[in-house]
């Protein structure tokens, strides 16, 4: 692995609305950029439960790991940006278990508001293991 930066392109997820890669590769890590709740075809989440949104989020997040040759167990780090605090033990219960046993690094981060009214964003660093 070479320390070029190479995006990442995974199938079935919405093209970026932005100037930006989902996730890029680099020196065997993949930098996955902050996913919100948004479906495959391009739908915002904002207006859906919690629960809802905190799965599709981690969802993106997982489907870039698939691509990129990571996984949720390769996890390095996570950093949640959360609009309401308070939601912080639900989203705690939901990532652990999609997480299961791994405990990568994690911080969560109130924010005042993110894009679309989205109720969380997601962005992490995983080690490439395929």
């Amino acid at each position: 692995m070479d320390g070029k930066p190479t995006p990442v392109i995974p199938g079935g997820m919405a093209e970026p609305a932005g100037h930006y890669s989902h996730a890029v590769t680099c020196g065997g890590l993949v930098y996955i950029s902050g996913q919100l709740p948004i479906a495959p075809d391009g739908t915002k989440l904002a207006s859906e439960p919690f629960a809802k949104q905190a799965a599709q989020a981690l969802a993106n997040v997982e489907a870039i790991l698939d691509t990129a040759g990571a996984s949720v167990s390769s996890l390095v780090q996570v950093r949640i940006y959360i609009a309401d605090i308070g939601l912080w033990p639900d989203f705690n219960e939901i990532y652990a278990r999609w997480c299961g046993q791994a405990k990568p690094a994690r911080a969560v981060v109130p924010v005042p508001h993110l894009h679309y009214g989205c109720a969380l964003e997601i962005e992490a660093v995983a080690a490439i293991i395929a």
